[in-house]
């Protein structure tokens, strides 16, 4: 695999470390700027938002620039945002750099998934696909609880601050690695993209996407009260849990990159069968502290895993979209990760139960592998 690959996923672990680090900031953010724990907590909601807006304006804005340019700008931009939320005393217009910085974000990933794609040897699209998604998977294990502990112990600034600095080496890698142009030259009008994209295969990889996405963080956003309402944790715990939901998730990306693109679908089909039943036996065994960690780890492991190969599907189907393939596979998986929740939440508010949201979570998985008995998504 080329090294540049590497670089940019080293830029998207940073991006994904912004991205998630925020649930573990939220008292310090509200304490500081004097709102309401809720409102802070809004911050996920909102870098949701700006992804899903983001990735098909961000694709078409960039759609002539030059890859090196597209890539430096906005990782370049990524880091102002950060300045910016690091400095400011005002909590609407740090809610609105978590938008700006979800919206480059998206924009950083349109250009790197086809770049990366182009830069892959024959056949090894679905491993770079995996490289990348491997910098957010690790951005869980290690970005995500240093950038927790970091606000514990200097304030959530300067967690905002770490991320414009771990940024910066891979900007400078980027201006003297990125090849002029990485991608494919050949001219493709974005009115041919969206027709290659209203394809019957690429609807359905982007549909489950979805809605694998949308069953992993229904549970994800409520991980650390299922440790400390449910099994009885210390608070401690917490970090520990979603470490271990991290590394599952690392290993289910890795597995999935290293099965070749032609091979793919039989793993995933297999995976897609596999999530409803752990999801079931995370609610029956999540009052039991070694099965909730072994059980998390595991679904974490093929939720990632059948996200990443799905991305991957999308890149494959939708040759003929270079520019916007990987957009709209961004915006599928942000419209799971914002839904799942929500529809978690709002029985969980009913019901007082937080269990409930892992039963969410196998009902929303138990519809992809029926559909793809029923209706063969994969011909």
């Amino acid at each position: 695999m080329p090294l540049f690959v590497y670089v940019l996923g080293l830029a998207v672990f940073a991006q994904g470390t912004s991205e998630f680090m925020a649930s573990g900031l939220v008292p310090g953010i509200a304490g500081d700027l004097s709102v309401p724990v809720g409102a802070a907590a809004a911050l996920t909601s909102a870098y949701a938002v700006g992804m899903i807006i983001g990735a098909p304006a961000m694709a078409v804005l960039s759609a002539r620039w030059p890859r090196r340019r597209a890539l430096a700008g906005f990782l370049a931009a990524f880091i102002v945002v950060h300045v910016v939320g690091a400095l400011t005393t005002s909590f609407p217009v740090l809610f609105g750099t978590r938008i700006v910085a979800a919206v480059v974000n998206a924009g950083f990933l349109a250009v790197a998934m086809p770049v990366a794609a182009a830069l892959a040897p024959p056949g090894k699209q679905a491993r770079a696909t995996a490289v990348l998604l491997a910098g957010v998977t690790l951005s869980c294990v290690a970005g995500v609880p240093a950038g927790a502990a970091l606000g514990d112990l200097a304030g959530w600034r300067s967690a905002f601050w770490a991320v414009a600095g771990l940024c910066l080496p891979a900007l400078v890698l980027v201006f003297r690695s990125a090849p002029t142009d990485a991608a494919d030259r050949r001219e493709v009008s974005l009115k041919q993209e969206t027709r290659e994209l209203k394809t019957r295969s690429v609807r359905h990889a982007m549909v489950l996407a979805a809605l694998v996405n949308g069953a992993t963080f229904a549970t994800f956003a409520y991980l650390a009260v299922i440790a400390t309402d449910v099994a009885r944790l210390p608070d401690g715990a917490v970090s520990g849990l979603l470490a271990a939901f991290g590394v599952g998730a690392f290993l289910g990306v890795t597995v999935a990159g290293r099965v070749g693109d032609g091979e793919i679908r039989r793993g995933l089909v297999f995976a897609l069968c596999a999530l409803p039943l752990g999801w079931a036996m995370l609610a029956v065994t999540a009052v039991h502290p070694v099965a909730l960690f072994v059980v998390t780890t595991v679904q974490g492991g093929l939720s990632f895993g059948c996200g990443s190969a799905l991305v991957a599907r999308v890149m494959h189907v939708a040759p003929g979209a270079p520019r916007l393939g990987g957009s709209f596979a961004t915006v599928a998986l942000n419209v799971g990760a914002f839904l799942g929740p929500v529809l978690a939440g709002f029985v969980t508010e009913t019901t007082a139960d937080y269990r409930h949201a892992i039963w969410i979570s196998a009902a929303i998985a138990v519809v992809p592998p029926v559909w793809v008995a029923s209706a063969g998504p994969w011909k």
